[in-house]
């Protein structure tokens, strides 16, 4: 019995924050996991440049609502889900989510939360554990399931090493050069067959 488990931003969906920080004309909002390894640190960054621009929640998800899936997403993911169970494991929000879970067809999604004042202000974030993505993978091994893992940034690397499958997917030169042991793949269907080879 296997799962695949798959990054959401960079894989699936554009990245948030980037679309954000665009639209609202601040650049410092574009760093990502990709840039920064340190969940923490990064989090506690854009936490602090809202507050200095006086932005909230709501401004957050009136730019998600704008957002949609990358180009062929939906097919891949409709195709994969319809060969092996799928969750998807991401360091966003469900705050931030739930628009794009509407648009790729309501697939399982583990994710954290944000902590919101009353006024619409990000105070704080709640990750559901530790080292989220490779915690969920070692509990479905746990309960006897095999993984496979694809994503893109550095904090997919703990799901990707610890399954019995892994692969890059749109990632970084960087990331690329450092981890030559798994496939990077930039094509749905190159990465669909990585994938049904090893379920």
């Amino acid at each position: 019995m296997t799962i695949t488990c798959l990054d959401l931003e960079g894989v699936l969906v554009p990245e948030i924050w980037i679309a954000f920080a665009d639209a609202v004309n601040i650049p410092e909002l574009r760093r990502t996991t990709r840039d920064e390894p340190d969940y923490d640190k990064l989090m506690k960054y854009r936490i602090a440049i809202l507050k200095e621009h006086g932005l909230g929640l709501k401004e957050i998800q009136d730019t998600i609502k704008t957002i949609d899936p990358l180009p062929g997403a939906k097919k891949f993911l409709d195709e994969l889900r319809s060969c092996c169970q799928t969750i998807i494991l991401s360091d966003t929000f469900e705050q931030f989510a739930a628009p794009l879970m509407e648009k790729l067809g309501q697939p399982t999604i583990f994710c954290n939360t944000l902590q919101v004042a009353e006024n619409g202000e990000i105070i704080g974030y709640k990750m559901r554990c530790e080292n989220s993505k490779l915690t969920t993978v070692k509990a479905l091994q746990s309960i006897g399931y095999e993984t496979i893992a694809s994503g893109d940034s550095f904090n997919d690397l703990g799901m990707i090493k610890a399954s019995k499958a892994g692969f890059l997917f749109r990632s970084t030169e960087k990331i690329i050069n450092d981890y030559p042991q798994y496939p990077a793949f930039t094509e749905y269907s190159e990465l669909l067959d990585a994938i049904k080879k090893n379920i």
